[in-house]
């Protein structure tokens, strides 16, 4: 009887935990659909912005700028995005071993190798190694906006323009679909100049009050606009993971489930001819 009403207590939490992880799918997936349209909107002109900064890096003309200023990287800073929760399969740790991977192969080709983190699965994952943490930010991923990516990009600027930062790489989740996130290292600082074929037109600008004052005023407008796309790349791809994976768990407790009433069964089946034995065999002595 105590096997019996083991089972039954096992069924009922396992019930509670499929109701919980269904609760949780249900949420991700709302967020996922906001996600979603937010980063398929930014995209085309996060995206158009790049290819053109990209061509003015090309030119030399503008190779005096500090933003522009291709030197060799030794001084190298990742900056990683992953999320402050967990319950969302792969997310955080193919980000957290891509950056780990990436620093373990190129410790030797860099003086040294920092990190910017957003989000506390990425700071739980690097307190255990041997590798500087230069700066955290926190509680990003929940509610990206503007604001937040400027506060980022601004510290970024000043790192490389201040504190002799030779690059700046970002380590973040490239949304797909709801079940595919591609991780991606992306170099933000220098901007990377357009390919430029030998004897290829590039088109030119009107530049009005100047190069100089458009170049100051439309990169670090650029640098925000990249990170606030990839914030939102990351928090797509979180909620898309997040779902997959509750809606794994869900399904896990619904065959558990039915493996434990199915045992549950057996177990009563026994106890009950376990019973009649007995009465039989009373029955019989008399």
């Amino acid at each position: 009887m105590s096997k019996l009403k083991a089972i039954r207590k096992r069924i009922g939490s396992v019930r509670n935990t499929a109701k919980i992880t269904k609760a949780m799918k249900m949420v991700a997936a709302s967020r996922l659909r906001k996600a979603q349209s937010a980063i398929e909107t930014l995209r085309p002109y996060a995206y158009r912005t790049r290819d053109i900064i990209s061509q003015l890096a090309a030119r030399a003309d503008f190779s005096d700028h500090p933003l522009l200023e291709q030197r060799e990287p030794k001084k190298v800073e990742l900056l990683i995005l992953t999320s402050d929760r967990g319950l969302c399969g792969g997310f955080n740790s193919n980000i957290n071993r891509t950056a780990d991977r990436y620093i373990r192969a190129n410790e030797r080709g860099h003086e040294s190798i920092e990190l910017d983190i957003v989000g506390r699965k990425g700071v739980e994952y690097f307190k255990r190694r041997n590798v500087q943490v230069n700066m955290v930010f926190k509680e990003i991923l929940t509610d990206p906006s503007q604001e937040k990516a400027s506060e980022i990009a601004e510290h970024a600027i000043r790192r490389f323009t201040e504190e002799g930062l030779d690059a700046l790489y970002v380590v973040y989740n490239e949304f797909k679909s709801a079940m595919t996130q591609k991780v991606v290292v992306e170099q933000l600082l220098p901007i990377v100049p357009a390919p430029i074929d030998e004897g290829k037109y590039l088109p030119d600008f009107i530049y009005e009050p100047g190069k100089r004052e458009i170049m100051d005023s439309v990169i670090p407008g650029h640098i925000t606009v990249q990170i606030l796309r990839m914030l939102l790349e990351s928090v797509a791809s979180e909620m898309g993971a997040r779902m997959s994976a509750m809606d794994s768990a869900t399904k896990n407790a619904g065959e558990l489930i039915s493996k434990l009433t199915m045992q549950y069964n057996r177990a009563r089946q026994a106890a009950i001819t376990k019973e009649l034995i007995e009465i039989i065999s009373g029955m019989e002595a008399l």
